[in-house]
């Protein structure tokens, strides 16, 4: 069974279900709230045009912050929690974890919690995966430092050279429930040049989506605030 799970982890992003049954979040347990996250960042561009657009609704996110970034502009990671926002750990280099032997995954934790805390004086207790990908080592690793796992209910596919806040907004598809988790990206250091424009873009539109279903944004901050899977 091990075995199995263990093949199957990486599956998680992208089939039904399957993050519930490793154990992995993929919702916010905050009643009445969407959850919008933005990973790769911060981005000199894009995350300044992100903090703009949710600012002007009054909105707040997660932000998942890679280590490296954060070192090349540790004063708009500051900026981000400044503005009421909440950050979690994207890893410090934006690499497949299953690729990364036990010595070299323990080492990108232990770098990127040391950049955001020194950057932002958090201590985040909720970990996104690159590309959403996990290993079974690699959720062993981050249950043992008491770091939660979070995925996502729908996502934009805003990272993609095409992408348009028109395409964003129909990829997250209609009526948004409580508790959804929305991945969004403010960066396109790993992604396609320019594609964080689409999504400041498609950021009003999806706003105004979230207060017409009766629900508002909220920030996650640790495992309290996610709803735990069942295969938990």
């Amino acid at each position: 069974m091990t075995a199995v799970r263990s093949a199957l982890t990486p599956l998680a992003p992208v089939v039904p279900g399957l993050a519930e049954r490793l154990g992995i979040a993929t919702r916010s347990a905050l009643a009445g709230t969407v959850a919008l996250t933005f990973d790769d960042g911060p981005h000199p561009q894009g995350t300044p045009a992100v903090l703009e657009a949710l600012a002007r609704e009054g909105a707040r996110a997660t932000f998942f912050l890679v280590g490296e970034q954060v070192l090349r502009s540790p004063a708009l990671a500051a900026e981000i929690t400044a503005a009421g926002h909440a950050v979690a750990l994207h890893g410090h280099r934006h690499r497949a974890l299953p690729r990364l032997p036990r010595r070299a995954l323990r080492a990108d934790l232990d770098r990127c919690a040391a950049a955001v805390g020194e950057a932002t004086g958090a201590a985040p207790r909720l970990h996104r995966a690159p590309y959403g990908v996990y290993s079974s080592g690699a959720l062993h690793e981050l249950r043992a430092r008491g770091l939660t796992p979070l995925l996502w209910s729908r996502w934009g596919r805003d990272w993609r050279r095409r992408a348009t806040a028109e395409s964003i907004l129909a990829t997250i598809g209609g009526e948004l429930t409580a508790g959804e988790v929305v991945l969004l990206h403010d960066s396109d250091r790993y992604s396609a040049a320019g594609s964080w424009r689409a999504t400041a873009a498609a950021l009003p539109r999806l706003l105004e989506a979230v207060a017409a279903s009766g629900l508002h944004t909220a920030p996650l901050t640790g495992p309290a605030e996610v709803a735990q899977p069942s295969g938990r």
